[in-house]
């Protein structure tokens, strides 16, 4: 079972990797449809918390070593952190709960806040100030697209697996 954990936490990582290039490595896009996010999440979901969180936390710093998108200081540090509380998250409340939504909105929105926070300590470092304006248009109304896209593709991947692998 860990082999196969390990295996699937790999192909989860490389989907991470590779999806971004759907959005056509524009910026806007990605971080409108937030392709990384999936894989980090179903990770979590199909692998457990700590396969999640470690692809969560590898995902972004990896492609920004081997991409260079996104750049790796400041970008990829709070993506890291974000990506890393989705996978813990929503592989926690599902082990505990075995509620799909529950357990991907609970994430969704513990990731956004701890984006938002590791965010504002990085630009406030940098002496440029991180407002709670640009928390809304970033985490919230920019995301929506994406948002939605979780909603419906994460349950409707999960359940397939799910059924597939208890025939």
């Amino acid at each position: 079972m860990k082999s196969k954990r390990l295996i699937l936490s790999a192909i989860f990582l490389s989907l991470g990797i590779v999806l971004p290039f759907l959005t056509g490595q524009i910026k806007e896009i990605g971080d409108t449809l937030l392709p990384m996010h999936i894989p980090v999440m179903l990770c979590g979901l199909i692998c457990g918390w700590k396969y999640g969180l470690a692809v969560g936390f590898l995902t972004p710093v990896l492609r920004g070593v081997i991409v260079g998108m996104p750049p790796l200081y400041p970008n990829a540090v709070w993506m890291a952190f974000e990506l890393a509380t989705y996978g813990f998250t929503i592989g926690f409340l599902y082990n505990r709960f075995h509620k799909i939504y529950i357990s991907l909105i609970i994430s969704m929105l513990s990731g956004r806040i701890v984006w938002g926070v590791v965010k504002a300590i990085l630009l406030g470092v940098a002496d440029k100030p991180f407002t709670i304006e640009a928390f809304i248009a970033g985490g919230i109304t920019d995301a929506i697209p994406g948002i939605i896209l979780q909603l419906v593709l994460i349950p409707i991947i999960c359940f397939s697996i799910e059924r597939k692998w208890n025939k």
